[in-house]
């Protein structure tokens, strides 16, 4: 029996990894702590809510006292740390938000699980899951490996750079015991479309112009959500306290060549004539500060722990198309309000 705080567990990837936790796991009880900002969806996890094992509990990480609660209250053993600012765009318009959460938040959860544990850490694991986009940009050639120096470029890499270092120093310097993984793109199911694949799909849906940054020649490596869950399992359950690994779908793909993937697909699925959807294809004024490519190489996870990834991407970007468009009351309760007003600032204003 181990009881597991997933943060963040109502977003994209978190919402993944609770549901495999749950399912695959019943006799670990699986807490989701989220507090529910824009990004948390409580539907992404309606299947598994009623669980024997499964409990959902609103809050900040920022919050000291909650945690001190949390910790005594559920005897927690383990944390999977998801909850994050995580959008770049965003991060650029109100940094703060990104120092408060991604550093503050994890410096937060740090000393409550070093007092909580204090003297006794077996059995125990702080798990920080953080991105490839600490390491910084890519030219042509090459790839981020485990020991790439850092070199973040936006206020949301550099704040998981920060709190990626402070995990490690804690482990250092206090004996916790933790993981940390990188990871590169995902895609799939649940994500918020403010992100470039189901923002792509539900502009296609709703014939509304598809904005590409610069000229579409920024290249990122992609990997079905799925398998990165997966792959979390297994760093959990197998990764060596103190180490790092890096998760990545093999998978590179300019941003322009992707949409045009997405495209064709879209027009086949909603039976219009191919170059509908392309011709949606907007140029806008580039991010400022934007990494030419990213690509990870996961040769240490599938090499110690057995991890590659199951789907092909033309399987997985299927799915992840199908799914939203058999899910299209999903996408409008959230595609309302608040992100709106973001699409409007972003995009329409360049």
């Amino acid at each position: 029996m181990r009881t597991i705080v997933v943060t963040g567990g109502a977003g994209f990837i978190g919402s993944h990894v609770v549901r495999l936790l749950v399912n695959k796991y019943p006799n670990y009880r699986i807490i989701n702590l989220d507090k529910l900002t824009y990004a948390g969806n409580l539907e992404n996890l309606k299947d598994i809510e009623q669980a024997p094992n499964y409990k959902f509990v609103k809050g900040d990480i920022c919050d000291a006292a909650l945690l001190d609660k949390l910790f005594d209250e559920e005897n927690v053993d383990a944390v999977i740390h998801l909850a994050a600012e995580s959008h770049v765009d965003r991060s650029i318009t109100n940094p703060m938000e990104f120092i408060q959460t991604n550093i503050v938040g994890t410096v937060t959860l740090l000393n409550v699980a070093k007092s909580k544990w204090a003297g006794n850490y077996e059995g125990k694991l702080f798990y920080h899951v953080s991105t490839d986009e600490v390491y910084g940009s890519l030219g042509e050639t090459g790839f981020f490996y485990e020991n790439t120096s850092y070199d973040p470029r936006s206020p949301y890499s550099a704040s998981k750079a920060s709190s990626d270092h402070l995990v490690m120093a804690y482990h250092h310097t206090f004996g916790l015991p933790v993981v940390i993984s990188n990871c590169s793109n995902n895609y799939g199911p649940n994500q918020f479309p403010e992100k470039l694949i189901p923002l792509a799909i539900n502009n296609i849906k709703k014939g509304n112009p598809i904005p590409v940054y610069g000229k579409g020649e920024n290249i990122r490596d992609w990997l079905y959500v799925v398998d990165h869950a997966r792959a979390i399992d297994l760093v959990f359950h197998r990764g060596k306290n103190g180490e790092t690994y890096n998760i990545g779908g093999h998978n590179e793909w300019k941003n322009i060549d992707l949409i045009k993937v997405l495209c064709k697909i879209m027009d086949k699925k909603m039976n219009k004539a191919e170059g509908t959807a392309e011709s949606l294809i907007t140029y806008v004024k580039d991010r400022a500060g934007h990494d030419l490519r990213y690509a990870i190489d996961a040769t240490k996870i599938e090499k110690e722990l057995g991890w590659t990834p199951s789907l092909q991407f033309e399987e997985g970007i299927e799915k992840t198309v199908e799914w939203y468009l058999n899910n299209t009351s999903w996408l409008e309760r959230i595609v309302s309000g608040e992100y709106e007003k973001y699409y409007k600032e972003q995009y329409t204003t360049r």
